[in-house]
């Protein structure tokens, strides 16, 4: 099973990310910031870091860059509602893929399900 790990400060939007992923066969850990990320780094091992931009205590792109230092082979996708904040996460992490807020949860399943489809990994059905 895929086992993603969600950043989201905001607490509805972290809830319905979840479950949105969960509902679609997805094994999903969740923390409120990018600091609460890297504790589950260090101890648990996930193949996509899913996290929104602008965060208190420690941004998206700074997560992601610590991140992909501690498991390279972590896929990352940023979530953002900021087009400047897009323009500079493409900067820092040119492999990561970015999902502009707002949209629909069918959305970003595909775009997950996308950074799958050649894995190995097993996916959901």
């Amino acid at each position: 099973m895929i086992r993603i790990l969600l950043a989201e400060d905001d607490q509805v939007m972290r809830e319905y990310l979840t479950r949105a992923l969960e509902r679609s066969g997805y094994s999903v850990a969740a923390v409120d910031r990018g600091t609460a990320a890297i504790p589950l780094l260090k101890s648990a091992t996930f193949d996509l870091l899913l996290t929104d931009i602008v965060m208190p205590e420690m941004d998206g792109i700074e997560l992601a860059q610590r991140a992909t230092e501690m498991a390279p082979g972590m896929r990352v996708m940023f979530i953002t509602g900021f087009a400047a904040v897009t323009l500079k996460a493409g900067e820092a992490m040119p492999n990561a893929r970015i999902l502009s807020k707002p949209f629909h949860l069918r959305e970003l399943v595909m775009e997950v399900d996308r950074m799958f489809e050649d894995s190995p990994i097993d996916r959901p059905n």
